[in-house]
């Protein structure tokens, strides 16, 4: 039978599927509507199973909160082309705001949210059957909090959610705690909420840059007293390459290697702890300062942490959570 246009319109209301493929469900299936619907659902399933492993690097990230509750979703494809496509963003919102209305925990919560009758994961499917590219969720956070806001970044591939310990912080003030996560990607609220495997590594990090450091001047110290000039042998490739110009001797050289080699195990052999302990130690604050949020300065004033600006605002008022989603890794 011929398929009118009125029905191909119809159905492509209902699917949002291309014109050619609702013609051709339409076709197949006699005009049938619902059976066309299934046929293009089934497309979408097929379509998914092949591009399953394909890499989804692309998508759209964004952030929503509703009063005590805030969340992040993320959902991927394979290129910037789909990413930027108005439906590929609006289901996007769609889903992140089933999610902010249903709090869900979890990905596997938001996947098995209904609409129209159909899951999210159902519709994502149905998606790669009309554009052909892979999609998923690749992220979602949430966060519960007696305040929460929420930042999407110009782009939609960067967004953040800030949860704070009162209720009614001013809009403005949120906003900017939700800006300086997005800007500053603190690694932790305070520095009592690191985990003690990040501080460890820092320590470590902080010891042994350190001790390096503390062997680095003692040689050049030598090797100025020798009258060699410690930046023409930093290297053993540098030693070379200076050779080749003419700018110091195979003798400055020799002599050079056998400074550099017994001073750096004398000084290494007799570093003194408890100072190489107390440096560790302003590392480690330093890092602290620029990785937990309370402690940042605050990028819109510089005299303030965002700690003091969150007192100053509110007394009382801290971070109780955030959570930050980049598709555009730092």
């Amino acid at each position: 039978m011929a398929v009118t246009m009125a029905e191909i319109t119809k159905l492509r209301h209902l699917t949002s599927a291309g014109l050619m493929d609702c013609k051709k469900a339409l076709a197949e299936t006699n005009g049938d509507i619902e059976a066309a619907v299934e046929i293009l659902r089934k497309k979408g399933q097929a379509v998914a199973a092949k591009r399953e492993d394909r890499e989804a690097s692309e998508g759209c990230v964004l952030a929503k909160n509703d009063g005590t509750f805030a969340a992040i979703v993320a959902l991927k494809c394979e290129t910037d082309f789909v990413a930027k496509n108005a439906g590929f963003v609006a289901l996007t919102q769609q889903i992140l705001d089933a999610a902010v209305a249903a709090k869900a925990k979890s990905i596997e919560d938001v996947k098995a949210i209904v609409i129209d009758g159909r899951t999210i994961e159902a519709l994502i499917v149905e998606e790669v059957g009309k554009t052909g590219e892979k999609m998923e969720i690749g992220a979602y956070e949430c966060i519960e909090a007696p305040s929460t806001t929420s930042y999407n970044h110009l782009g939609n591939k960067l967004a953040t959610i800030v949860g704070f310990s009162l209720e009614g912080v001013d809009y403005q003030v949120g906003r900017d705690v939700a800006m300086q996560v997005a800007s500053m990607n603190p690694v932790a609220v305070d520095r009592e909420s690191v985990p003690a495997a990040v501080v460890e590594s820092e320590r470590n990090v902080a010891i042994e840059k350190t001790k390096e450091e503390q062997v680095k001047k003692a040689v050049e110290v030598a090797l100025k007293k020798a009258g060699l000039n410690p930046a023409h042998f930093d290297s053993e490739a540098h030693i070379e390459s200076n050779i080749t110009k003419g700018w110091i001797t195979e003798e400055d050289a020799a002599k050079a290697r056998v400074i550099i080699k017994e001073t750096a195990e004398a000084k290494a052999a007799n570093l003194p702890e408890q100072m190489i302990q107390n440096i560790a130690t302003g590392r480690v604050n330093k890092f602290y300062k620029e990785s937990c949020l309370m402690e940042q300065e605050f990028v819109k004033d510089a005299t303030l942490t965002i700690g003091q600006y969150l007192e100053k605002a509110q007394k009382g008022l801290m971070v109780a959570s955030f959570k930050r989603v980049n598709l555009n890794q730092d």
